[in-house]
C-alpha cells in the first residue's frame, strides 16, 4: 500500500465512498468483470488510510485493505475463524474478516455471492447500528474498529438467479454501480497500465467497444479492460498486435466458434 494504486474515475465514485465511509455505510460494488471494481477499493484504501496525512493515519498500511476472494466452498469458518491444534494445545485462530473487525480497515468481500449462504447472513449483524461480529464457537461479540468499513461486490449480469443477492442482504449497503469506461477513459487507462503509446490503446479501446455491442446479439459479458490491458502489455513486449489480442482477447474470452470468429473479425479489422 506504499503506492497509490492508478485509478481513473469516471463519475462521482470517489466522493460517494468517502460519504459512506464516513457514515460508516457499507458499500456494494455492482458491474461486470475486469472493469475496475478491485482497483477502485485498493484506490479507495490507500486514499483513506495510507497516504500520508491520511485522515485515518492511526491504520497500519497492511491493515487498510483485507481482500477475501469469494468461491462456492467459503464457509463462515473460513471468515470468522476456528481453534487449531497449535504445539499440543487448542487456540482460537481469528479467520481474515474477524481479524479486520478488530483492527479496521477496508474488508473486501469480492464476487461475494459465490460464498455459500451462510456467509451472507454472517455478515448482517456489521452492516446494521450494531456493527458487530458474532463468534458462535467462542461466544464472543466483536465490536467493529471504528475505522472498519465492509465492502462486497458481485457481477449481476453473470449470477444465475440462484446466486442472486437476496434483497435482505442488498438492502443493508449502498450501492455504486461500474461499467467499463467509454473508450476515451479507457484509452487513457490502457496507455497507462500497459505502457504503450496512446495510438495503440485507442486502437485497444476501439476492439473493446466493439466486442461489447456483441452483448446486443447474446455474447453476455464482452471483453473486459483487464484483457485489453492483458493485449497491451504483450504488444509491449514484443509480440505482433493481432497475435497478441488473439492470446489475450479472443481465446480467451470464449469457447464458442462462432463468439471467437466474431471476435476475431473485430480485431482484424481495427488492429494493423
Amino acid at each position: 500500500m506504499s503506492q497509490l494504486p492508478y485509478y481513473l474515475p469516471v463519475a462521482d465514485e470517489e466522493e460517494i465512498f468517502r460519504a459512506a465511509f464516513a457514515a460508516r455505510l457499507p458499500v456494494l460494488l455492482k458491474g461486470p468483470t475486469g472493469c475496475g471494481k478491485t482497483r477502485f477499493v485498493e484506490y479507495m484504501a490507500h486514499q483513506l488510510f495510507a497516504q500520508s496525512g491520511g485522515s485515518n493515519s492511526d491504520i497500519e498500511p497492511d491493515q487498510a485493505l483485507t481482500t477475501i476472494a469469494c468461491h462456492e466452498d467459503l464457509t463462515a469458518t473460513d471468515l470468522v475463524g476456528r481453534y487449531l491444534l497449535l504445539q499440543d494445545e487448542t487456540r482460537w485462530t481469528d479467520g481474515p474478516l474477524t481479524r479486520s473487525v478488530r483492527s479496521g480497515g477496508l474488508c473486501y468481500l469480492d464476487e461475494v455471492v459465490e460464498a455459500r449462504k451462510d456467509t451472507t447472513v454472517l455478515i448482517h449483524s456489521l452492516t446494521d447500528h450494531r456493527r458487530i461480529l458474532p463468534i458462535e464457537k467462542t461466544g464472543e461479540l466483536v465490536q467493529a474498529h471504528n475505522d472498519f468499513l465492509l465492502v462486497i461486490s458481485y457481477n449481476p449480469g453473470y449470477q444465475s438467479v440462484l446466486k442472486d443477492l437476496k434483497p435482505s442482504t442488498r438492502q443493508r449497503f449502498t450501492s455504486l454501480e461500474f461499467d467499463y469506461p467509454e473508450p476515451e477513459q479507457e484509452t487513457i487507462i490502457i496507455a497507462h497500465e500497459a505502457g504503450i503509446d496512446a495510438a495503440t490503446a485507442e486502437r485497444l479501446a476501439t476492439v473493446g467497444a466493439k466486442v461489447r455491442q456483441l452483448r446486443e446479439h447474446g455474447f453476455e459479458e464482452g471483453v473486459s479492460t483487464r484483457l485489453l490491458i492483458y493485449t497491451g502489455q504483450l504488444i509491449r513486449g514484443g509480440i505482433e498486435p493481432r497475435r497478441a489480442a488473439q492470446s489475450a482477447i479472443v481465446n480467451a474470452i470464449s469457447d464458442d466458434a462462432t463468439v471467437k470468429s466474431a471476435v476475431a473479425d473485430i480485431v482484424d479489422a481495427v488492429l494493423p
